[in-house]
């Protein structure tokens, strides 16, 4: 049995690290993986949290995307439970 989320940390990571990354786990998402945790941070600035917004709001494996009440995390929900 898998993790139903997968959480990723992309502190320390330029954008382009990051979307690299953020793509690998959606390649390796399994059919039991409900959403991705992306740990960006906020206190550096929202270059990666506007990256992951615009880049995968339209991705074809992301129903949507969750920002909770941590500003330093997206998630991007690929299943619903």
């Amino acid at each position: 049995m898998g993790a139903a989320t997968v959480t990723i940390d992309l502190h320390g990571m330029n954008c382009c690290q990051a979307q690299a990354a953020i793509d690998a786990a959606l390649r390796r998402a399994r059919r039991d993986t409900y959403r991705l945790e992306l740990v960006h941070g906020y206190h550096g600035g929202s270059a990666l949290r506007d990256m992951i917004r615009r880049e995968y709001r339209n991705h074809p494996k992301v129903k949507r995307i969750d920002i909770g009440l941590n500003p330093g995390a997206t998630d991007l929900v690929l299943r619903e439970y």
